[in-house]
Protein backbone atom coordinates (compact mmCIF):
# COMPACT_ATOMS: atom_id res chain seq x y z
CA UNK A 1 0.00 0.00 0.00
CA UNK A 2 1.41 3.38 -1.01
CA UNK A 3 -0.13 6.49 0.52
CA UNK A 4 0.45 9.80 -1.20
CA UNK A 5 2.68 12.43 0.38
CA UNK A 6 0.84 15.02 2.42
CA UNK A 7 0.02 18.22 0.55
CA UNK A 8 -2.44 20.37 -1.35
CA UNK A 9 -3.46 20.36 -5.01
CA UNK A 10 -6.05 22.02 -7.21
CA UNK A 11 -8.29 19.21 -8.45
CA UNK A 12 -10.91 21.32 -10.25
CA UNK A 13 -11.42 24.98 -10.92
CA UNK A 14 -11.85 26.61 -7.51
CA UNK A 15 -11.44 23.31 -5.61
CA UNK A 16 -8.30 22.59 -3.59
CA UNK A 17 -7.71 19.15 -2.11
CA UNK A 18 -6.00 19.02 1.28
CA UNK A 19 -4.53 15.56 2.00
CA UNK A 20 -2.71 14.17 5.02
CA UNK A 21 -2.30 10.55 6.12
CA UNK A 22 -4.84 9.39 3.56
CA UNK A 23 -7.50 11.83 4.80
CA UNK A 24 -8.98 14.43 2.45
CA UNK A 25 -10.87 17.66 2.91
CA UNK A 26 -11.60 20.23 0.22
CA UNK A 27 -11.57 24.01 0.03
CA UNK A 28 -14.11 25.43 -2.41
CA UNK A 29 -13.65 29.01 -3.63
CA UNK A 30 -16.85 30.22 -5.29
CA UNK A 31 -19.36 33.08 -5.31
CA UNK A 32 -16.88 35.38 -3.62
CA UNK A 33 -16.55 33.13 -0.58
CA UNK A 34 -15.05 29.92 0.80
CA UNK A 35 -16.57 26.61 1.86
CA UNK A 36 -14.64 23.77 3.47
CA UNK A 37 -16.01 20.30 2.71
CA UNK A 38 -15.11 18.21 5.77
CA UNK A 39 -12.55 19.26 8.36
CA UNK A 40 -9.99 16.47 8.36
CA UNK A 41 -7.70 15.96 11.34
CA UNK A 42 -6.39 18.57 13.81
CA UNK A 43 -2.83 18.73 12.46
CA UNK A 44 -4.01 19.41 8.92
CA UNK A 45 -4.28 23.04 10.06
CA UNK A 46 -0.97 23.98 8.45
CA UNK A 47 -2.01 22.50 5.11
CA UNK A 48 -5.33 24.33 5.37
CA UNK A 49 -3.36 27.55 5.78
CA UNK A 50 -1.32 26.74 2.66
CA UNK A 51 -4.49 26.09 0.69
CA UNK A 52 -6.05 29.33 1.87
CA UNK A 53 -2.91 31.28 0.94
CA UNK A 54 -3.27 30.18 -2.69
CA UNK A 55 -6.52 32.13 -2.88
CA UNK A 56 -5.27 35.05 -0.78
CA UNK A 57 -7.29 34.10 2.31
CA UNK A 58 -6.91 33.01 5.92
CA UNK A 59 -8.94 30.73 8.18
CA UNK A 60 -11.04 33.71 9.25
CA UNK A 61 -12.32 33.97 5.66
CA UNK A 62 -13.94 30.52 5.57
CA UNK A 63 -17.70 31.05 5.43
CA UNK A 64 -18.80 27.53 6.35
CA UNK A 65 -17.75 23.95 6.96
CA UNK A 66 -20.02 21.25 5.52
CA UNK A 67 -19.59 17.80 7.05
CA UNK A 68 -20.32 14.74 4.93
CA UNK A 69 -20.60 12.95 8.28
CA UNK A 70 -19.47 13.17 11.88
CA UNK A 71 -16.55 10.74 12.18
CA UNK A 72 -13.41 11.96 13.98
CA UNK A 73 -11.31 12.18 10.80
CA UNK A 74 -13.82 14.56 9.21
CA UNK A 75 -14.39 17.01 12.07
CA UNK A 76 -10.81 17.48 13.27
CA UNK A 77 -10.48 21.22 12.56
CA UNK A 78 -14.16 22.13 12.89
CA UNK A 79 -14.22 23.05 16.58
CA UNK A 80 -11.13 25.26 16.18
CA UNK A 81 -12.72 27.11 13.27
CA UNK A 82 -15.99 27.54 15.13
CA UNK A 83 -14.41 28.67 18.39
CA UNK A 84 -11.71 30.94 16.95
CA UNK A 85 -13.50 32.38 13.91
CA UNK A 86 -17.18 31.64 14.55
CA UNK A 87 -17.27 29.65 11.33
CA UNK A 88 -20.62 28.00 10.61
CA UNK A 89 -20.39 24.19 10.79
CA UNK A 90 -23.26 22.24 9.26
CA UNK A 91 -24.25 18.59 9.19
CA UNK A 92 -27.26 16.37 8.49
CA UNK A 93 -29.51 16.12 11.60
CA UNK A 94 -28.89 12.38 11.91
CA UNK A 95 -25.16 13.02 12.39
CA UNK A 96 -25.35 15.97 14.77
CA UNK A 97 -24.77 13.81 17.86
CA UNK A 98 -21.90 12.00 16.16
CA UNK A 99 -20.20 15.30 15.29
CA UNK A 100 -20.34 16.17 19.00
CA UNK A 101 -18.91 12.75 19.96
CA UNK A 102 -16.91 11.70 16.88
CA UNK A 103 -15.48 8.51 18.38
CA UNK A 104 -18.87 7.08 19.37
CA UNK A 105 -19.85 5.66 16.03
CA UNK A 106 -21.66 2.52 14.99
CA UNK A 107 -19.74 -0.16 13.11
CA UNK A 108 -20.42 -3.72 12.05
CA UNK A 109 -17.08 -5.28 13.08
CA UNK A 110 -14.72 -4.65 16.02
CA UNK A 111 -12.01 -2.14 15.10
CA UNK A 112 -9.21 -3.79 17.11
CA UNK A 113 -9.06 -6.77 14.74
CA UNK A 114 -8.05 -4.82 11.66
CA UNK A 115 -4.37 -4.04 12.40
CA UNK A 116 -3.84 -7.77 12.93
CA UNK A 117 -5.82 -8.72 9.85
CA UNK A 118 -4.23 -6.03 7.66
CA UNK A 119 -0.76 -5.30 9.13
CA UNK A 120 0.27 -3.33 6.04
CA UNK A 121 -1.92 -0.50 7.32
CA UNK A 122 0.24 0.02 10.43
CA UNK A 123 2.39 2.78 8.85
CA UNK A 124 -0.79 4.60 7.82
CA UNK A 125 -2.24 4.24 11.32
CA UNK A 126 0.96 5.76 12.69
CA UNK A 127 0.61 8.70 10.31
CA UNK A 128 -3.02 9.16 11.31
CA UNK A 129 -1.99 9.26 14.96
CA UNK A 130 0.67 11.88 14.24
CA UNK A 131 -1.97 13.93 12.40
CA UNK A 132 -4.06 14.04 15.58
CA UNK A 133 -6.47 11.15 15.07
CA UNK A 134 -6.57 10.42 18.81
CA UNK A 135 -7.13 14.01 19.95
CA UNK A 136 -10.13 15.19 17.95
CA UNK A 137 -12.52 17.55 19.68
CA UNK A 138 -16.21 17.24 18.83
CA UNK A 139 -18.16 20.16 17.44
CA UNK A 140 -21.69 21.41 17.96
CA UNK A 141 -22.65 21.52 14.29
CA UNK A 142 -25.88 23.02 13.00
CA UNK A 143 -28.24 20.17 11.92
CA UNK A 144 -29.51 21.97 8.83
CA UNK A 145 -28.30 19.98 5.82
CA UNK A 146 -31.34 18.80 3.88
CA UNK A 147 -30.84 16.11 1.22
CA UNK A 148 -32.02 17.19 -2.21
CA UNK A 149 -31.56 20.89 -1.42
CA UNK A 150 -28.72 23.26 -2.13
CA UNK A 151 -26.86 24.51 0.93
CA UNK A 152 -26.75 28.30 1.18
CA UNK A 153 -22.96 28.63 1.27
CA UNK A 154 -20.40 29.59 -1.41
CA UNK A 155 -20.70 27.13 -4.30
CA UNK A 156 -24.26 26.22 -3.24
CA UNK A 157 -23.50 22.47 -3.13
CA UNK A 158 -26.44 20.10 -3.47
CA UNK A 159 -26.72 17.62 -0.59
CA UNK A 160 -27.08 13.99 -1.70
CA UNK A 161 -28.32 11.54 0.94
CA UNK A 162 -26.02 8.51 1.01
CA UNK A 163 -26.55 6.86 4.42
CA UNK A 164 -25.01 3.63 5.60
CA UNK A 165 -21.46 4.62 6.46
CA UNK A 166 -23.24 6.74 9.08
CA UNK A 167 -26.95 7.43 9.50
CA UNK A 168 -26.75 10.99 8.22
CA UNK A 169 -24.02 10.69 5.61
CA UNK A 170 -24.40 13.08 2.67
CA UNK A 171 -22.38 13.68 -0.46
CA UNK A 172 -22.22 17.13 -2.07
CA UNK A 173 -22.51 17.99 -5.75
CA UNK A 174 -21.29 21.32 -7.09
CA UNK A 175 -24.07 22.24 -9.57
CA UNK A 176 -22.99 22.73 -13.14
CA UNK A 177 -19.45 21.49 -12.57
CA UNK A 178 -19.69 17.69 -12.52
CA UNK A 179 -17.76 17.65 -9.22
CA UNK A 180 -19.01 15.32 -6.47
CA UNK A 181 -17.67 15.07 -2.93
CA UNK A 182 -18.49 11.47 -2.02
CA UNK A 183 -17.26 11.56 1.59
CA UNK A 184 -16.85 8.04 2.93
CA UNK A 185 -19.85 6.54 1.17
CA UNK A 186 -17.38 5.79 -1.65
CA UNK A 187 -13.62 6.05 -1.25
CA UNK A 188 -10.57 5.10 -3.30
CA UNK A 189 -8.51 4.12 -0.23
CA UNK A 190 -9.87 2.07 2.67
CA UNK A 191 -7.74 3.09 5.67
CA UNK A 192 -8.66 -0.08 7.55
CA UNK A 193 -7.55 -2.60 4.91
CA UNK A 194 -5.20 -0.58 2.72
CA UNK A 195 -7.13 -1.57 -0.39
CA UNK A 196 -7.31 1.01 -3.16
CA UNK A 197 -9.75 1.74 -5.96
CA UNK A 198 -13.47 2.63 -5.66
CA UNK A 199 -14.99 0.84 -2.66
CA UNK A 200 -16.86 1.19 0.59
CA UNK A 201 -15.00 1.63 3.86
CA UNK A 202 -14.44 -1.45 6.03
CA UNK A 203 -17.06 -2.73 8.45
CA UNK A 204 -14.84 -1.43 11.27
CA UNK A 205 -16.11 2.08 10.51
CA UNK A 206 -19.36 1.51 8.61
CA UNK A 207 -22.68 1.37 10.46
CA UNK A 208 -24.65 -0.56 7.82
CA UNK A 209 -22.86 -1.93 4.75
CA UNK A 210 -26.09 -2.98 3.00
CA UNK A 211 -27.55 0.50 3.40
CA UNK A 212 -24.28 2.05 2.25
CA UNK A 213 -24.43 -0.07 -0.89
CA UNK A 214 -28.03 0.98 -1.59
CA UNK A 215 -27.15 4.62 -0.98
CA UNK A 216 -24.57 4.60 -3.76
CA UNK A 217 -27.40 4.73 -6.29
CA UNK A 218 -28.16 8.33 -5.31
CA UNK A 219 -24.54 9.29 -5.89
CA UNK A 220 -24.53 7.52 -9.27
CA UNK A 221 -27.67 9.40 -10.29
CA UNK A 222 -25.74 12.69 -10.15
CA UNK A 223 -23.72 11.53 -13.19
CA UNK A 224 -20.76 13.49 -11.81
CA UNK A 225 -17.55 13.32 -13.82
CA UNK A 226 -15.06 13.94 -11.00
CA UNK A 227 -15.33 12.00 -7.74
CA UNK A 228 -13.58 13.53 -4.72
CA UNK A 229 -13.59 10.96 -1.88
CA UNK A 230 -12.92 11.31 1.82
CA UNK A 231 -9.94 8.96 1.50
CA UNK A 232 -7.76 8.29 -1.51
CA UNK A 233 -7.13 9.84 -4.89
CA UNK A 234 -9.74 11.69 -6.94
CA UNK A 235 -11.32 9.57 -9.68
CA UNK A 236 -11.88 11.14 -13.10
CA UNK A 237 -13.71 8.16 -14.61
CA UNK A 238 -17.03 9.40 -13.25
CA UNK A 239 -19.33 8.40 -10.45
CA UNK A 240 -21.28 5.83 -12.46
CA UNK A 241 -18.08 3.91 -13.21
CA UNK A 242 -16.89 4.28 -9.61
CA UNK A 243 -20.16 3.01 -8.14
CA UNK A 244 -20.23 0.04 -10.53
CA UNK A 245 -16.71 -0.85 -9.42
CA UNK A 246 -17.45 -0.31 -5.72
CA UNK A 247 -20.57 -2.47 -5.46
CA UNK A 248 -18.74 -5.60 -6.60
CA UNK A 249 -15.75 -5.11 -4.30
CA UNK A 250 -15.83 -7.14 -1.08
CA UNK A 251 -16.06 -4.98 2.04
CA UNK A 252 -13.21 -5.65 4.46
Amino acid sequence: MRVEPDGISEVARGVIRIQQAGVNCYLVAADGGLTLIDAGLPRMWGLLGEALATVGATAADIDAVLLTHGHFDHVGMAARLREKHRTAVRVHPDDQRLARHPYRYEHEDPRWRYPFRYPRTLPLLARLTLAGALTVKGVDAEPVIEPGAEVDVPGRPLAIASPGHTKGHCGFLLPGTGVLFSGDALVTLDPYSGRVGPRMVARAATADVAENRRGLAALAATDAKLVLPGHGRPDERGIRWAVAAAVVEPVA
